[in-house]
């Protein structure tokens, strides 16, 4: 079993957030306080070994509100490659960690129990993904083991590790909590 403490963390936090309407929506205001504040505190509460928040170059704020909770800030100089590029410097700048959890900045609910949950589950190999109770698909937050890291360097576009979860141990998160925020109406919604 994988140990919180032996695991890096990794907020993915640079998004063009076209659905949204433009940069912006990661320190726009949901129940009190910048949306990023949520997912990135959830984590800073946590024992993970390193904390690393992947953001667009030239986002100081965000940047700067992620080095306060604690956070090693990587720039992302082309977020437009999608995500995969943003991944892949996350995990560039981890290193060799024991395991990996990806968990993405517009994702403000997910609750601390959930990602110890996904790292109590994570053996040498595996992969843990979360899954909404309703559903049977594969989503972020997941735990990744130190054997996939090589798979992660390697993606590229705007999926993300997909393919990668097709295959995860899923854990299924307390309802509602996987609302990823991608426009207005979803932050409306859920105040």
């Amino acid at each position: 079993m994988t140990r919180i403490e032996n695991t890096v963390a990794v907020l993915l936090a640079a998004g063009l957030s076209r659905r949204y309407g433009g940069a912006g929506k990661l320190v726009a205001e949901f129940r009190g306080k910048p949306l990023v504040l949520h997912a990135a505190g959830t984590i800073a509460a946590l024992p993970f070994s390193r904390r690393l928040a992947v953001c667009r170059s030239g986002d100081d704020e965000l940047a700067a509100m992620l080095d306060q909770l604690g956070f090693v800030v990587v720039r992302n100089p082309d977020p437009a490659q999608g995500m995969a590029s943003s991944l892949a410097l996350g995990v560039a700048a981890a290193g060799e960690p024991e395991a990996l959890v990806i968990a993405l900045a517009d994702m403000p609910l997910v609750t601390a129990a959930h990602l110890r949950m996904l790292v109590d589950r994570l053996a040498l190999g595996s992969v843990v993904a979360s899954v909404a109770r309703d559903s049977d698909a594969a989503t972020p937050p997941a735990a990744f083991s130190r054997p996939y890291l090589p798979d992660l360097l390697r993606l590229t576009g705007d999926k993300g590790a997909r393919h990668l979860l097709q295959g995860a141990d899923l854990v299924v998160a307390p309802e509602g909590t996987l609302a990823d925020f991608d426009t207005p109406e979803d932050f409306r919604r859920a105040q």
